[in-house]
């Protein structure tokens, strides 16, 4: 079983393909190289470093929320 995690992008760095994400407060790099197109402001899927595909803003926020109440984020941590 694999789990991706929604992320928002917040920077994009086209001459490297990569992404840089952030979530609970924590910021990382993801590569692009399995999406056509994405923009600052998108969510992505993100697994072991690569954003699998981009995700419906409010589908994000609901998979989020799921998290939290799991403990598996902070209440009320943003995206």
């Amino acid at each position: 079983m694999c789990l991706a995690i929604p992320a928002r992008i917040t920077a994009i760095d086209h001459a490297s393909d990569t992404a840089e994400v952030a979530l609970d407060g924590v910021a990382r790099s993801v590569s692009l190289a399995l999406l056509d197109a994405a923009e600052v402001g998108d969510y992505v899927l993100i697994h072991v470093g690569y954003a699998l595909n981009r995700i419906d803003p409010e589908e994000a926020e609901r998979t989020l929320e799921t998290m939290r109440e799991a403990g598996l984020l902070a209440p009320g941590d943003a995206p």
